[in-house]
């Protein structure tokens, strides 16, 4: 004789959700638990420091008023004043380092990026050693900034340095040996070796991004007759879009804010070609015991990134949409 259960009734159903939302009630906690760290030091590491530094852009805050920050006098909008009036000397010497900063981020961003882009498709073929031209390349981006600006300096110097002796002593390009890290050669040595220092990073991430482009596209691609150069318009671009997309962005903030690269290789007294508005922000308010005044320009250096961040993103973004 056959056994049947009994149906359930609505209580025993409805108390099941009810014992789930208990339970996930009881551990409400934990998300904001795990967070909360992260949190924190997001908080005090840029949150605090940025909230300050807009408060001292407002303030007179020069070397009388280090000791006391509350005893500096209220400036209002004198030092963004200051730092925009391009017929004064200080706005003039913003601008000028401006100018040079954008020149030097969309030279070494797009140098950076076609060198990346030719060795990361180069290396997609298997060939003997391939991966020792992988380490390679990325040993720039491994070594320490300091110690790889360094190096730099010394092969750049005048007398003693590795460059002017294999140029002029070994190739004889030149008669007399160039100072390379003062005048207008300043700003080509800057280049050289940010692009030595970032290129790596380019060729890092394309490469990843290359590893996700199917080998059978191309395969296909080549038996409908399409060469190298097409294959790479259209397969390589269009796949690896996305990553472009990001990688352009971070290369730009990044160039753009570049202030380790000028100070190891310059020291503090830098060349008017490789004035750098990192730099001269720096200088405004270490040198000049300017705080006010160089907040100022911060924000003003800020307020701008976060512009073309997002000129830049809505481009991208309306032509996705149309894509």
């Amino acid at each position: 004789m056959a056994v049947t259960s009994a149906p359930s009734t609505g209580a025993e159903t409805g108390a099941r959700p009810a014992a789930g939302r208990a339970r996930r009630r009881q551990g409400w906690w934990l998300p904001y638990v795990l967070l909360a760290p992260a949190v924190l030091l997001e908080l005090f590491i840029h949150v605090v420091p940025m909230l300050t530094g807009i408060w001292m852009s407002f303030l007179q805050l020069t070397k009388f008023f280090i000791s006391d920050w509350s005893a500096a006098p209220w400036a209002g909008l004198r030092n963004y004043q200051l730092s925009l009036d391009f017929d004064a000397a200080v706005g003039r010497a913003l601008l000028e380092s401006f100018l040079i900063t954008c020149a030097y981020a969309v030279i070494v961003v797009s140098v950076s990026w076609v060198l990346g882009m030719a060795a990361a498709v180069v290396l997609q073929r298997s060939f003997r050693r391939r991966s020792v031209f992988r380490t390679l390349f990325l040993v720039p981006y491994a070594l320490p900034v300091y110690t790889g600006v360094i190096t730099w300096n010394f092969m750049l110097q005048r007398d003693t340095g590795v460059i002017n002796h294999l140029l002029g002593d070994n190739l004889g390009l030149f008669d007399e040996k160039p100072f390379w890290l003062i005048g207008s050669n300043a700003f080509v040595s800057l280049l050289v070796v940010a692009i030595w220092r970032m290129w790596p990073f380019a060729f890092l991430m394309l490469m990843a991004g290359l590893q996700s482009v199917p080998h059978d596209v191309y395969e296909a691609s080549a038996m409908d007759g399409a060469r190298a150069f097409r294959q790479w318009r259209s397969i390589t671009l269009p796949m690896v879009r996305p990553v472009n997309v990001v990688l352009v962005l971070v290369m730009f903030l990044w160039v753009f804010n570049d202030f380790n690269t000028p100070y190891v290789l310059f020291g503090t007294a830098q060349p008017p070609a490789g004035d750098l508005i990192s730099f001269h922000i720096y200088n405004a308010s270490f040198l000049t015991w300017n705080f006010g005044l160089g907040s100022a320009m911060s924000v003003l250096l800020l307020l701008f990134l976060l512009l073309v961040t997002g000129i830049y993103l809505a481009v991208v973004n309306r032509r996705s949409q149309r894509a």
